[in-house]
């Protein structure tokens, strides 16, 4: 077991939030499916840690890791939640590189003091540790989306990596996506229009791709500043 993620509980007791693991690159990809803004809030409690990212208050994202991911997870308080840097906080998690050698890993130790305090983390690859502090800012007040089941008109449930491959064949010359969705066809449509026109990619309800399909009328939704990366 690495240094940092054994348990020092005199040095727990100084900090509010004490979050270790043993991987740090398993955290380091979930954040940055949800880094499409610079900067993102974060909550803990006792249940695990929860990452969330706005963009003018229409769109949100957010990653949860719970308690029993982390190898340690200690929360002094009910609730503790503080605004950080996500570009810089993910460059800290990758200091040893994105492509680890085979067989070595990166210990992470992640500690808050408390409001005003810089959120700390401590790196180890190979008997070597880094230390990085990270200044945290007050927490913003994050959109409650109260998605009620009797309220929603159409529900897709999609694969990931199938959805990824989609976004890969799409026009990125295109500042706008739009997404339609009907109970009848197309169905599931991706559009694009970019300096050598429109494109659509069409998917029936019955593709691989799509888990559930629960339509009740057609919708269209636009997205602007797509990053198709």
């Amino acid at each position: 077991m690495p240094l940092l993620t054994q348990r020092i509980p005199d040095l727990n007791e100084q900090y509010s939030l004490v979050a270790s693991l043993d991987n740090v690159r398993n955290l380091s990809t979930v954040l940055k499916a949800i880094h499409f803004k610079e900067h993102a809030t974060c909550f803990a409690t006792k249940n695990g840690l929860r990452v969330t990212v706005e963009n003018a208050k229409c769109v949100q994202a957010n990653a949860f890791i719970q308690a029993e991911v982390f190898q340690e997870f200690i929360v002094q308080e009910e609730t503790i939640s503080f605004r950080i840097n996500l570009t810089i906080l993910l460059d800290c998690l990758s200091i040893f590189g994105s492509s680890p050698m085979p067989g070595t890993l990166t210990a992470l130790r992640m500690c808050y003091q408390g409001y005003g305090h810089p959120l700390m983390l401590f790196l180890e690859e190979g008997g070597v540790v880094t230390v990085c502090k990270i200044n945290t800012q007050e927490p913003e007040e994050t959109l409650d989306f109260d998605f009620c089941s009797t309220n929603v008109i159409n529900k897709i449930i999609l694969q990931s990596e199938g959805l990824r491959e989609a976004f890969s064949e799409l026009d990125m010359t295109s500042d706008v996506l739009q997404i339609t969705v009907s109970p009848d066809k197309p169905y599931f449509r991706l559009s694009t229009f970019g300096s050598a026109g429109s494109s659509h990619l069409d998917y029936p309800k019955d593709s691989d791709l799509v888990e559930a399909f629960h339509c009740n009328e057609t919708q269209i939704n636009r997205i602007s500043d797509v990053k198709y990366s």
